[in-house]
């Protein structure tokens, strides 16, 4: 069997869709712009330099969501999907995914990024299998602004892939060949768990390593 793990944004989209979403929701109105924009870009350029508090992150950010119904933020989500991130989706990006499913590979897509944002790029994508932040929900299903689980960040998504392959009777010695795509050093844990680890439209951080270490180097957006 084979294994092939995705990173999303910056790896499988040339944007971040985490940051995107921040600004679509000022572009909604939803929040003082000047206030949120700094705080999001904030919390941005921690998760680049690799000390985003991810706790921290995900309450700012539910923040909006968490004012407003589950019908409004279901339309805002979907308009973001159409305006934003359907634009993004590219052709090469789409035809690597449909490889590793042509060669029988188990694919799943593992992101730092929210389930909210990332659900409907995962569906996009044709990746049954997503591994994201979950989002603790009360009751009543209303997001509280907490993390439910492990988040899936740095270290955290070697944790969340083995949970999530441990729940199909797996585990990483069972697969021969294991490739795993990003472009972040924050996925080094996750990178080095790989037989085939491919730096994907690398920051320069991560060419670096790549380069020293002989891994595979693809700009997928050229």
């Amino acid at each position: 069997m084979n294994l092939c793990l995705f990173d999303l944004d910056d790896t499988l989209i040339p944007l971040d869709s985490d940051h995107a979403w921040g600004e679509f929701v000022i572009q909604l109105g939803w929040v003082d712009e000047a206030a949120f924009r700094r705080r999001n870009d904030e919390f941005f350029e921690s998760y680049k330099a690799g000390r985003l508090d991810v706790h921290a992150y995900i309450a700012f950010a539910t923040e909006p969501l968490r004012a407003r119904s589950a019908e409004e933020t279901a339309a805002a989500n979907q308009r973001f999907m159409r305006e934003v991130i359907a634009p993004q989706v590219r052709p090469e990006a789409v035809q690597l995914v449909r490889e590793h499913f042509a060669q029988g590979d188990l694919v799943a897509l593992v992101t730092a990024t929210n389930e909210f944002v990332t659900a409907p790029i995962a569906e996009a994508f044709g990746i049954a299998d997503l591994i994201a932040v979950r989002l603790e929900r009360d009751p009543r299903g209303t997001i509280t602004g907490r993390i439910a689980g492990v988040p899936s960040y740095r270290e955290g998504k070697v944790t969340r892939v083995e949970q999530w392959l441990g729940e199909r009777g797996t585990g990483w010695a069972d697969y021969e060949r294991i490739s795993v795509y990003s472009d972040s050093v924050n996925d080094l844990p996750l990178l080095e768990r790989a037989t085939h680890p491919v730096a994907t439209n690398p920051s320069p951080p991560l060419a670096a390593i790549a380069r020293e270490r002989g891994w595979r180097i693809l700009n997928l957006f050229k």
